[in-house]
């Protein structure tokens, strides 16, 4: 990429960047003088998605992955731009920048990888091999080592993958007397999510923290959507290590994040983790996003004010606010957080007596007009959130305008029609298969079918027992499944038809797996 011979207030932006980047892996500045300062700032303008056929949209969901994560910083997405442009040794960079980001949070260590969930990973690993390099190589087999992960029962989600995929098994508790019991010389470490910290638990992360240091286990804590505060609650809790997403209300880089806390285990996180050649060599984190983060860190204790952002987003809402509130059956909610890790929202409800619209259509409405909006409308229900973090100034008017627009020419609901008699009796035991993308399961259900309703339950390879309900109106059936497994519930929704003792047709199985074909055989008795 060719240097530009101007100079500006962007290009000298960016030479002190240099200077503090070199500042940080200990060279003089002195080293960056010889440096062209200005360099080509490419991305303005859409084009670089619309050229592989992608339409940007504006982003209602703030932190979302999916969705690309919240609005990034302008200092971070111009320190990421720069360090492109050179070589450093990994090993050197974090060495620099892990202590300053720790400085700044008031940990002891901390690292950069891959999000939030490669740092729990990471600092999952670092637990169970505690820096042996012949147990990180060995890793995910776990045989011979401490195996096991503690993790109260109201703290689990699908993110425990991050802890699991270290070879680990999730042992589950409710209780103080539960987690007492449990704490056994197998235990490599204790984890959970960022609701510990919130009241009414059955016990609090302090007290957590203090049993499992009383038998020698480390606790991680996963609290990605928090912005990093100092002091940290966490740390003042006992905790020994947290992670934190780089993409969320941080603002920094999407793909990565933070672990803090006790240096030894840092340490043995950043060894376990890319570059180097062992378990975690798949967590890798750049060049570019170590310094990007190292940048957004220090941004929030100099140039950001969290106190100015949120008077900013707070009038947003208030002029979407307005817009719709004279409209019939809707009506809208600002939701103030209660801490400064996260930000007001906008909480949009309508009446499906008054406006014939479901979360999903409202949704699709929005995404195919333009420009595209993407929102958390999505499924059943007559209600969702706005989040600010990802919208930039002045979308919030495109946003108010375009909902009162679909609000104000909603259809009317529809009427609603008496279902047909059905055309068989389900009752009784079936065998039902799913084909998915590339493989095939098998499912036994036991259904009870009483008039047009549905009640039973089923089991597959995965689930013991999960719940079934659904509908049959005339030949037309409808089978929703609620299961669990582990951390993970499962909810699908399996709609078709009734044809003899044959049932089939699609199973929608999550807004972000699509839909698959099904079919179920009645069970020889």
């Amino acid at each position: 990429m060719p240097y530009l011979p101007n100079t500006s207030r962007r290009s000298l932006f960016a030479s002190a960047l240099l200077t503090r980047i070199a500042t940080l892996l200990g060279r003089p500045a002195a080293a960056t003088a010889a440096t062209p300062a200005a360099m080509p700032m490419r991305g303005a303008g859409p084009g670089i998605y619309q050229r592989f056929g992608v339409e940007p949209f504006i982003n209602c969901t703030s932190t979302y992955t999916i969705n690309g994560g919240s609005r990034q910083l302008p200092e971070v997405i111009a320190a990421v731009e720069q360090a492109a442009h050179y070589h450093v040794n990994l090993d050197e960079l974090m060495s620099k920048v892990g202590p300053r980001i720790a400085e700044l949070l008031g940990g002891e260590a901390a690292m950069v990888s891959s999000g939030a969930a490669g740092s729990v990973t990471c600092g999952a690993a670092a637990c169970v091999a505690g820096g042996d390099p012949e147990k990180m190589q060995k890793l995910p087999d776990t045989s011979g080592m401490k195996d096991q992960c503690i993790v109260p029962k109201w703290s689990r989600s699908y993110y425990d993958h991050a802890v699991r995929a270290v070879g680990v098994k999730m042992i589950e508790v409710d209780t103080l007397p539960d987690l007492e019991a449990a704490l056994s010389p197998r235990v490599a470490l204790a984890h959970g999510q960022a609701n510990l910290l919130a009241e009414g638990n059955k016990f609090t992360l302090r007290q957590y923290t203090e049993a499992c240091h009383r038998h020698g286990v480390p606790v991680l804590i996963d609290a990605a959507a928090d912005l990093p505060l100092r002091p940290n609650p966490y740390l003042a809790a006992g905790v020994d290590l947290v992670a934190y997403s780089g993409g969320k209300i941080l603002r920094g880089p999407q793909t990565a994040g933070i672990l803090l806390g006790k240096k030894n285990l840092v340490k043995a996180a950043w060894q376990v983790a890319s570059p180097h050649i062992t378990f975690g060599r798949s967590v890798k984190v750049s060049k570019e996003e170590i310094v990007g983060i190292a940048v957004a860190v220090e941004a929030l204790f100099s140039t950001r004010k969290r106190e100015d952002e949120d008077r900013e987003w707070i009038g947003w809402f208030e002029h979407v606010k307005q817009r719709l509130d004279p409209i019939p059956g809707l009506t809208t909610k600002m939701l103030m957080p209660k801490e400064k890790s996260y930000y007001p929202t906008l909480q949009i409800n309508w009446d499906p007596a008054v406006i014939g619209l479901q979360n999903w259509e409202l949704g699709e409405r929005l995404l195919k007009g333009k420009p595209r909006i993407m929102t958390h409308a999505e499924g059943e229900g007559h209600g969702f959130v706005l989040r600010p973090a990802a919208m930039y100034p002045g979308e919030y008017k495109i946003v108010a305008e375009r909902l009162y627009e679909e609000f104000s020419q909603a259809p009317r609901p529809k009427p609603k029609q008496s279902p047909a008699a059905p055309v068989a009796d389900l009752s009784g035991r079936w065998e039902l298969d799913i084909t998915f993308l590339a493989g095939s399961t098998k499912w036994k259900l036991y259904l009870d079918n009483n008039g047009t309703g549905i009640k039973g339950f089923y089991s597959s390879p995965v689930v013991a027992e999960g719940s079934l309900t659904g509908r049959i109106n005339g030949q037309a059936v409808e089978l929703r499944s609620h299961g669990r497994h582990e951390g993970m519930a499962f909810n699908y929704v399996f709609t078709g038809s009734v044809k003899g003792d044959t049932m089939q047709g699609t199973v929608a199985l999550g807004w972000e797996d699509g839909s698959v074909p099904w079919i179920a055989r009645r069970a020889a008795l």
